[in-house]
Order: structure tokens, then sequence, then C-alpha cells
């Protein structure tokens, strides 16, 4: 491909304006947050999806790297949710240092008080990369099995991509046949459908569990009218607040909330200390954790994604206690970045001296919390100075230094020519459930595999100094 900053301006133009026709004709929409009830009312104050105009490239190699990936790291988690006592034991000193973190932990050990099983297990997870460019391997960023976003868009960002190169792929130098299909979306609402089914109980509903403000809204819409169009499954949308008000448990475990029999819980929201501003959201993620209603994520699986579980994780013989396969554990151990407790003095010395190698994650999900540069440095400092159990909030990462590559951004309208990196986003789901006493693990692999190469660019503009998240299809 030609540099994509030396297209010609009129031609630029003319693919920037279909892109945005293309996107509010398709869905491809956020709340305006310059619009009150953006976040609250459909259909107000739409905007189209802040997106890169072209799909970037990334290494086949790479790719299929990450892809098969995904139903490992979908085992790891379900076996690291089991492991109770590895759960509480590893983040015990984070539950000194973190509330958030602790009152899970709460939830979490009045289930194994309670003894209760969850007899079907699901989870929709994506794990993001990165390629480093020196060393030209791909090292995994996190693992998120709460609320992962852009299932959704995703999948009608490809399609974008591909239309474009369809009409201009031949000035462009871009063969649109080289975008992989991308059917996240799909098969996300494939995944829950298959819970629903394995609930066995037709009257029952999906409840999406959802912030009171979602600009993200139109992401979630598109999950629910798969289920509703290809496999006659009904949705309802619930705050936390909500499902405490209007939310009970029958005798037998049936989750009941404004009458209706809840058979799964999908969680878009619960990931944050902001959704819970009160001891009304916490009842109701106990109430629903009480319930029979499948739960995704259930609370282990929530803790089985946190930064602290991926730095233990990635400790010498850890993964032996919960993988048997050495190939497998092999592959995992080679996309872990470096990864660092606090209790380690020489890397926190280390960190000191360099702080740009280095990134520092609190136990937040959400993005935006991660600590950078000489802030690195300065909060060591003081962490060391202060002397208390706060820096058990935090975990050390190796920093990891992608390719940077010209691109082009389009935001409120308007095409922008900068540089960015990008990660590279793997969906994937796994569904576990019991069954006449027989247990059967349903990997939606080989022809079901849940995957997509479609995720976010991180934006980092040299004029403004501002790093913005932006979908991106994935061009080969």
């Amino acid at each position: 491909m030609a540099d994509i900053h030396g297209i010609d301006q009129e031609l630029l133009n003319k693919i920037v304006y279909d892109a945005l026709v293309w996107s509010s004709l398709h869905g491809l929409v956020v709340g305006d947050k310059s619009v009150k009830r953006s976040g609250t009312v459909p259909g107000v104050g739409l905007v189209h999806s802040p997106i890169a105009l072209l799909p970037g490239s990334f290494p086949e190699t790479h790719w299929k790297q990450a892809c098969e990936l995904v139903s490992i790291f979908n085992e790891l988690v379900d076996r690291v949710s089991l492991d109770g006592k590895f759960l509480q034991e590893s983040l015990s000193r984070t539950k000194k240092a973190d509330d958030f973190t602790s009152r899970l932990l709460d939830i979490h050990s009045k289930m194994l008080q309670m003894d209760k099983k969850e007899e079907i297990r699901l989870g929709l997870h994506r794990s993001d990369y990165m390629l480093d460019e020196k060393t030209k391997l791909l090292l995994q960023v996190e693992l998120n099995t709460i609320s992962s976003s852009f299932a959704g868009l995703s999948q009608i960002v490809s399609k974008l991509h591909s239309d474009l190169l369809d009409q201009y792929g031949e000035v462009l130098g871009l063969d649109s046949r080289m975008i992989p299909e991308n059917n996240s979306g799909k098969q996300f609402a494939e995944a829950l459908a298959k819970a629903w089914t394995e609930y066995n109980n037709p009257s029952t509903v999906i409840m999406i569990v959802v912030q009171a403000e979602e600009r993200n809204m139109y992401d979630q819409h598109w999950l629910s009218v798969h289920l509703r169009k290809r496999h006659n499954v009904k949705t309802i949308r619930k705050t936390l607040a909500e499902i405490d008000r209007e939310g009970e448990l029958q005798s037998d475990g049936t989750l009941l909330v404004d009458g209706q029999a809840v058979a799964v819980v999908y969680f878009r929201a619960g990931y944050t200390p902001i959704d819970y501003p009160s001891e009304t959201e916490w009842a109701a993620r106990l109430l629903v954790e009480q319930s029979s209603a499948v739960k995704c994520p259930s609370i282990s699986y929530h803790l089985a994604g946190t930064k602290k579980i991926q730095q233990e994780l990635a400790k010498p013989n850890v993964l032996e206690r919960f993988l048997d396969n050495k190939e497998d554990i092999a592959k995992i151990r080679k996309c872990f970045a470096g990864l660092w407790s606090l209790d380690d003095k020489d890397i926190v010395k280390k960190a000191i001296e360099a702080p740009d190698l280095f990134v520092m994650k609190p136990q937040r999900e959400g993005g935006g919390n991660n600590i950078y540069g000489d802030d690195v440095r300065k909060t060591l400092v003081r962490l060391q100075k202060e002397g208390n159990v706060e820096d058990a909030a935090y975990i050390l990462m190796q920093r990891i230094f992608p390719s940077v590559y010209p691109t082009i951004f389009v935001r409120d309208g308007i095409c922008h020519k900068d540089h960015a990196i990008s990660e590279l986003g793997i969906f994937g789901a796994y569904l576990r459930y019991a069954t006449h006493l027989s247990t059967t693990s349903l990997r939606l692999s080989d022809a079901n595999l849940l995957y997509s190469i479609f995720f976010l660019v991180l934006l980092f503009s040299v004029n403004h100094g501002v790093t913005l998240r932006i979908l991106l299809g994935r061009y080969f």
C-alpha cells in the first residue's frame, strides 16, 4: 500500500464522505457526549463511532498465534475460577489496599461458604495484545473477563472497511479479500443463546446489566438484535439499582426481575467502583450471584481476570497448577510480558531508575487508569515513603513498544492524519455445563471458535499528547 498520508485530498474527501454515510446507515454509532440524554435515550444525540478510515496491517503469523491462544486462555480462566483458595490467597494483600477488590472477594467468600456450584459457566472474553517492535514477540496486555466491549461494533467496522476497499481498493492498492471475515457480534450472541438453551426454560430472558448512562449502548443493542432475530431470545436491560429494586429470588434459586425469570445475566457494568455508588448496587450483585441464573461473568470469573491474578499466573510453576498440556503452557508463557508485584524490591528499584520501561497497573477495568513515564517513578517513591499496604493495589508490567505507523482517523466527521500504535484484541467464548452427572466442555473452537481480529487503535497525537481508542479493521 502506498503512503496513506499521501492520498490525494479530493479522493480522501470522497472516501471520508462515503464512510460517514455508510456508518450512519449501518448503525456504526455511539452517543454524542455533548448531547444530554445521549447515553440514556436511544436515538438521541447519535454520532458515528470514531474510526480508522482504512484497515491497518498486522502480520498473519502473529494473528494466528493469538487465535490459537483463545481456547487455552478460556480453559485457564475456567480452571482458575474453580480454585477459590488460589483466588482468595492471591488477592489477600490487594483486599487490604483496595476496597473494590475487597467487596468482590467478600461476595466470592460468601459463595464459597454456601458451596455454590455454577453448573453452567459462560465466559465472553477479550485478550488484548501488542506486537513488540524490538523483539517481534506478541505480548499480552491484559485479559478481560467482564464487559468485553465492541464485539457488536467491531463486526460492523470490518464490513465498512470491506465495502470501502471494494469501491476504492484498486486505486489505494488494497484488496478487500485480504480482510478476514468478522462475526464477533453474532458469535457472542450465539454463545449467550447456547447458555440460555442449557438453562432449559424457554420462558426466561437474558438480562444485560448496564450502566445508568451508556453512550456505547449500540454495541450492546447489536447483541440483543442478533439474539432476537437469530435465536428468538428476549433480552432486558437493567441497572444494578433496578435489579435491587425489582429483583427477587424464588425458593429454587430462580432470579425474577420485574416479574420475569432470568436465565442468563450478562454484565456490561459492575467492573468499576463507579458502578457501585451505594450499598444498593452491592446488594444487587450479591442477589445475582446467589441465583441459579448463568452469570457472564460469575464472581469467580470476574476475579480470575484481575491484574493481580494475571501477575500471579506469570510466576514460575503457577500455570502448571491449572494446565496439564506442556505445549499449551509454553504457548501462554511465550506471550506473557514481564509482570511483577511491588514486593519485588529489585524490580521496583529498576522501575524508579528507568520508569519509561514500565507501566503501573491498578486493580481497575475500563481503561484510563494505568500510570506511565515519570509518574511511575513518582508513585513508587511515594509508596515507599508511606510504607503502607497501598502498593498491593498495583502491579508493575513491562512496557511494550509496538511499531508506530501512519493512519487516518475520523472523529466527529473530521479526518485527522496521524501516527498510531495498535492493540490486537481477540474475542473468545467458553461455555461449560454438566449434564447427567458428566461434565461437557464446549470450547467454541474449530468451526465455532469465537474470535475477532478487529479491535482498537491507541492513537498518540504528537500535537496534543492525547490517547484515543478508535475502532480499526485488521488487514494482512
